[in-house]
């Protein structure tokens, strides 16, 4: 019995830290730019986007299909940004002490 109740207190370990990564991440905030910083993107670390700032010299000559390759861009960026700081996270997570026997 005494390896479930270790096997229990392990579980809720994980599931405090768990909960405690997802709170952190929606604190965090990564920034991304395209058009050398003619559109610049705000996510949280969990990849939500917070915000989107377009420069008017993007307006300024340029196309819209331009423009949105340029959102696009950004966008797909932050959102690697938050996926890599929340997998480095992760894994400060999963450095919790094995079980003996398992």
């Amino acid at each position: 019995m005494a390896d479930l109740q270790q096997i229990l207190q392990l579980s809720q370990q994980m599931q405090g830290r768990l909960q405690q990564l997802q709170a952190d991440l929606a604190d965090r905030s990564v920034e991304a730019t395209a058009g050398g910083g003619l559109v610049r993107v705000k996510a949280d670390g969990r990849g939500l986007i917070r915000e989107l700032v377009i420069d008017p010299a993007a307006f300024a000559g340029h196309d819209a299909e331009l423009l949105s390759d340029l959102v696009l861009s950004a966008v797909a960026e932050v959102q690697r940004r938050a996926a890599e700081t929340a997998q480095a996270e992760m894994r400060k997570v999963q450095g919790l002490p094995s079980l003996p026997g398992l």
